[in-house]
């Protein structure tokens, strides 16, 4: 699964280079979505997984240890959201956020999932070491 970077994340990274602005290393959480958040999706308004059944955003600090090669980053650890306790709906994008409040926070970067899983009571999403990378360019 391949992500990008949202327009707020562009600009402040662009801003930081250009002296116009400074960035401040955030804690860094993976959200589900069931339908593309787009460039321009915040935490607000992107169609995130409900806040119910033991959905919560994951903080993946941890999961990104490796530096960066040819503008792409990779996930070296796995990493797991707790088993869900009901239905999720059907999973199609994650989203990556600067904040682990559901319907909170500005969205880093976003991307779709190589398949779509309709998440059930018991089931569990995670991505496997390396399934989940960040594409500047």
């Amino acid at each position: 699964m391949a992500g990008t970077f949202s327009d707020y994340a562009e600009n402040e990274l662009l801003d930081h280079i250009m002296g116009v602005g400074s960035l401040t290393m955030p804690t860094v959480y993976v959200a589900l979505c069931t339908a593309d958040p787009e460039d321009a999706g915040t935490g607000a308004d992107m169609d995130e997984v409900a806040d119910a059944n033991a959905y919560a955003r994951v903080a993946i600090a941890a999961d990104f240890s490796t530096p960066a090669a040819s503008g792409s980053i990779a996930n070296d650890g796995q990493i797991d959201f707790v088993e869900a306790t009901g239905a999720w709906g059907t999973v199609t994008h994650f989203a990556l956020l600067d904040s682990g409040t559901h319907g909170a926070g500005n969205m880093l970067a976003h991307g779709d999932l190589t398949a779509s899983k309709a998440v059930g009571d018991g089931d569990t999403v995670s991505f496997a070491i390396g399934d989940l990378t960040v594409t500047l360019g």
